[in-house]
């Protein structure tokens, strides 16, 4: 028996709309470039107040964000993320300055970490949700302090947490990575998926 093939155009117009509760432009661009087309709502949650271990916090983190936009949107899929690297057992989130950001990139080359992303997705037409942690080790390169100070300098590890990317000016620098690369750039698909598949909705179905 020959199974009907689903045309493209019949994914042109998703069943589910789908809200990114974040302001990062990296999982966006994930997003987008797997076939969605969500729409953002920051949701200013104050992630200052946050403690426990450095997955109990981004999994906190990512639910809080994610329950916060679902109050706002009515019949849709929202999504929750947040990310911290966990060095030596401690969580390191946006360094606070150049000096500090220096200091961190030359304790961390030579060595690994884990990259930990919280995911949570709310579906608000039924109330349920699903959430998990996603960990990927990341193991760094050792750059010289002139390459340290010539990236810092760029402003980039300012803005993302663990003070690196994985698809920027700090791809050099890295020796390699263990586990989802979308988890490092800060949303992982594969666990996206599993996460819909909970809610009983099948991520073809998001596709634009």
């Amino acid at each position: 028996m020959t199974l009907p093939r689903r045309g493209l155009a019949q994914w042109d117009v998703p069943t589910r709309r789908l809200v990114l509760a974040s302001a990062s432009p990296a999982r966006l661009r994930l997003l987008r470039d797997a076939g969605f087309a969500p729409t953002v709502s920051v949701s200013g949650v104050d992630e200052s107040q946050v403690t426990g271990t450095p997955a109990e916090r981004v999994l906190e983190l990512a639910v809080r964000k994610a329950t916060a936009v679902a109050r706002t949107e009515a019949d849709a899929l929202v999504v929750g993320c947040d990310s911290l690297l966990e060095l030596d057992g401690a969580p390191l989130g946006k360094p606070a300055s150049a000096d500090q950001a220096v200091a961190r990139w030359r304790s961390m080359r030579g060595r690994s970490a884990t990259l930990l992303t919280g995911h949570c997705v709310v579906d608000t037409a039924s109330g349920a949700s699903a959430s998990e942690v996603g960990a990927t080790v990341v193991r760094f390169g050792t750059p010289s302090d002139a390459e340290i100070g010539a990236y810092v300098a760029t402003g980039e590890p300012l803005h993302v947490a663990g003070a690196f990317t994985l698809d920027g000016r700090s791809a050099p620098f890295l020796a390699g990575i263990d586990g989802d690369h979308g988890n490092v750039i800060g949303l992982s698909l594969p666990l996206l998926r599993e996460l819909l598949t909970k809610l009983d909705v099948s991520v073809v179905d998001l596709w634009s």
